[in-house]
């Protein structure tokens, strides 16, 4: 008479990916944090002065600087669009569907060009340097950073993107944390875009 032996519990799923970019998107959003608590901070600060249309406001934003409001509206509604994009990625995942996968990562890569594309654009718009004064260093300093961080997330879709087309199956890890990132970039991103460039 022989006995069975019970079939071992299968493994757990490995989640390391999602967890390493889980804590750097963490760190992300806790450095444009801690950037705007500055920046709100260098803006409670600052002198007073008469507005002509407002009546007394704080001496921080100069007047001789405008801020392109459409470039800045359009990188604003784009980062909503690379989230859309990043969520068909895993989608298209989670059905083996290799060919819509890839095309929802190239069109993540894409919109994070015109990401790029439209600050660019809001600092040629401006036109100002980064020594002229402490608003001036401090705007560079996070749009800077935020940027960075855009083209970090665009190495991630151009990664994702050549193991997706390299036949890597994978399961949806990849195209997930990929998402995960985008998404934390997109809340951070409202965050500066409400505070630096509609708040002033």
């Amino acid at each position: 008479m022989s006995l069975a032996v019970a079939p071992a519990p299968s493994p757990a799923p490995r989640r390391q990916l999602l967890v390493a970019v889980g804590v750097a998107s963490a760190g992300a959003a806790t450095l444009i944090g801690g950037m705007l608590a500055m920046w709100l901070r260098f803006r409670a600060d600052a002198p007073l002065r008469e507005s002509e249309s407002r009546g007394m406001i704080r001496d921080w934003l100069p007047a001789n600087i405008a801020i392109p409001e459409v470039a800045s509206n359009v990188m604003f509604i784009t980062f909503f669009a690379v989230c859309v994009m990043a969520q068909w990625a895993v989608y298209a995942a989670k059905r083996n569907d290799s060919g819509h996968r890839s095309t929802a990562l190239g069109i993540s890569f894409g919109l994070g060009l015109a990401v790029l594309n439209a600050q660019i654009a809001v600092w040629l718009q401006m036109g100002i340097g980064v020594a002229d004064g402490v608003y001036q260093n401090m705007f560079y300093a996070i749009t800077g950073t935020m940027l960075a961080l855009v083209v970090s997330g665009m190495v991630f879709s151009a990664v994702a993107w050549f193991r997706s087309i390299g036949g890597r199956l994978d399961g949806t890890r990849v195209v997930s944390a990929h998402a995960l990132y985008w998404y934390v970039l997109t809340a951070a991103l409202t965050a500066v875009w409400f505070v630096v460039y509609v708040q002033k």
